[in-house]
C-alpha cells in the first residue's frame, strides 16, 4: 500500500483486505468511527511526522487497528479469546 494514499484511505484498504471485502462495502464508513481528518493529520502522506514518536490505536468493525509514527498500518482480526475462554471444559 502507498504511502502516498491519505492515512485514512489506507486503513479503510487495510481493513477490507483483512475482511476480504470491498473497500465501499465496509458499514460503518471509518469517519463515522474515527476522525479521519486528524488520522490524515497526525500522519500525513509520505509517512513524515518530524522527530515526534506517535502512535494511535482504535478498534473498526471488531478489528484492532494500529498505525506507528512512520505511518505503517496494521490490522488484527477482532480475537476470539474471551468465546475460548467461555467454552465447557472437556
Amino acid at each position: 500500500m502507498s504511502k502516498t494514499m491519505p492515512t485514512s484511505m489506507r486503513v479503510v484498504q487495510a481493513v477490507a483486505a483483512q475482511e476480504d471485502v470491498d473497500p465501499a462495502e465496509l458499514r460503518p464508513p471509518l469517519h463515522a468511527v474515527v476522525d479521519a481528518d486528524a488520522l490524515d493529520e497526525l500522519f500525513p502522506s509520505g509517512g513524515a511526522t518530524g522527530d515526534l514518536v506517535r502512535s494511535v490505536e482504535f478498534t473498526y468493525r471488531g478489528n484492532q487497528v494500529s498505525i506507528d509514527s512512520r505511518g505503517n498500518v496494521d490490522v488484527l482480526a477482532a480475537s476470539t479469546e474471551s468465546e475460548a475462554s467461555t467454552a465447557p471444559d472437556r
